[in-house]
């Protein structure tokens, strides 16, 4: 008797047959996608296998393929060779329950907004001038020049050494990704990234269907052998890195492996998106890759975490192959930095506030964190100025449940399959140190924390344990 005789046939997911309409294989994505997004599939459940789903519903096996990958492309799914297509960790992120007053932010990075008072002092006396009108007007060729001669003084202390035409402001790293997005990739291309990466860029390639690759990291970043695996085995169009601190695992590349790194993204023709949004904190760990491929490279260069999340203002360097694309780019989606924020940014900097912010949020970072090894003394810290840290967790906890169960005692914190791409390598969560307003309040927040793993930790002998 062929399986789709049985209307009870057993499989973890069945589309709706009445819902198909033609193209089937579309139609079958979008069923897919439905009930992803709406948590009907949960994070890593394993689908059917494509020819029993094809049997089943009486269609060729090229019609669920083809649904398949479009899924895939999409990053709603993943495939392990040998093991089958599962639904990504993350591809439905729920939002976190709503917190009383009295909850603890250590999900959310907020970089130290109690220095936002200098920022707001300079924004005050930027207003007052006699001349403050010209940065509310749409666009000033001779404002924008001054601001790209503040940014290359700027850029220096990082190593970038560049010219004002190859410098683009723009609204925080966000929007400089989704210029980059818009001018260099399409749907379908991918991009390989570490298997733990900044969560907005997975969100915005989902959005504009480029596939992200994930590529497994060791103590000194991104793997070169398993980068020229994935080169020599598909069509990569670019890679996605942060080497002076990656968002969320805190791993520091080092020189070394940013040559090995560079060397294969020249003989492979990559495009190389470098995000140095916490190149300020780094230590003593070498150039930014740039430095060793800047044709091949975007260098994002975000003053967000440094300076001011509320000014949204990025440096993007662009090679001189790529300036008219980006420019054109630009022009058409209209994402470029507002004069007055870039006006306040440069100010910031000219005075030398910038420098005396950043260096006083590095002595908070340093300060935090070494209370934050009080509660976990066991947990690795690359860098003594991260603004937060990475706690892996033992085996079979539930990253969303263990989030929600947080709130609950008053806590935010994120789960690792908010950054994670393709397959989970494990469970962690990240803790933005840097969040509460207090040392007291962080430290409120970590012994609860600590409180709540160690009390589900005792339930595992009695099968309670959050799974």
């Amino acid at each position: 008797m062929p399986v789709n005789s049985f209307e009870n046939y057993p499989m973890p997911w069945i589309p709706d047959k009445e819902k198909l309409k033609s193209p089937i294989y579309i139609s079958i994505a979008e069923l897919l996608e439905q009930d992803i997004q709406s948590g009907k599939l949960a994070g890593n459940t394993k689908l059917p296998p494509q020819r029993e789903l094809a049997d089943f519903l009486d269609l060729n096996l090229s019609t669920i393929t083809r649904a398949f990958k479009i899924c895939e492309n999409k990053g709603l799914i993943y495939a392990n060779i040998g093991q089958g297509t599962f639904v990504s960790p993350n591809a439905a992120i729920p939002f976190l329950h709503k917190a009383n007053n009295g909850c603890v932010e250590l999900g959310i990075i907020r970089p130290f907004y109690q220095y936002n008072k200098i920022v707001a002092d300079i924004a005050q006396k930027t207003i007052q001038r006699n001349t403050s009108q010209y940065l509310f007007e749409f666009d000033s060729i001779s404002e924008s020049y001054k601001h790209k001669q503040t940014a290359i003084k700027w850029l220096k202390s990082f190593h970038i050494e560049t010219e004002p035409e190859n410098i683009m402001l723009t609204a925080g790293t966000q929007n400089a990704l989704t210029i980059v997005f818009l001018a260099l990739f399409h749907s379908g291309d991918k991009i390989l990234t570490d298997s733990y990466t900044y969560s907005n860029f997975i969100g915005l390639a989902r959005q504009l269907n480029v596939q992200l690759i994930s590529v497994a990291a060791d103590e000194d970043g991104m793997i070169p052998d398993l980068v020229e695996k994935q080169c020599r085995i598909m069509d990569i169009k670019g890679i996605f890195l942060m080497p002076s601190c990656n968002n969320p695992t805190g791993t520091v590349m080092s020189m070394e492996r940013k040559r090995k790194i560079a060397s294969l993204i020249q003989q492979y023709h990559l495009i190389l998106m470098e995000d140095d949004a916490y190149g300020f904190i780094a230590n003593d760990t070498g150039e930014p890759i740039q430095t060793l491929i800047p044709d091949n490279t975007i260098y994002l260069h975000s003053l967000s975490k440094s300076l001011s999340a509320g000014l949204r203002c990025a440096y993007m360097v662009i090679p001189d192959c790529l300036r008219q694309t980006f420019l054109e780019t630009a022009n058409n989606v209209n994402l470029k930095i507002p004069l007055l924020n870039a006006e306040i940014i440069s100010e910031l900097i000219a005075s030398g506030n910038a420098g005396r912010i950043i260096g006083q949020k590095k002595r908070q970072a340093k300060e935090r964190n070494r209370i934050y090894k009080k509660y976990f003394p066991d947990s690795i810290c690359p860098n003594e100025y991260s603004f937060f840290q990475w706690l892996p967790l033992p085996a079979h906890y539930n990253g969303y449940q263990l989030e929600m169960q947080a709130t609950d005692n008053g806590i935010h914190i994120f789960c690792s399959d908010r950054f994670t791409v393709g397959k989970a390598e494990s469970t962690a969560i990240r803790i933005a140190t840097c969040s509460p307003d207090s040392l007291q309040q962080l430290e409120t927040g970590l012994k609860t924390l600590k409180h709540l793993l160690d009390k589900n930790q005792q339930y595992i002998s009695q099968a309670n344990f959050i799974i």
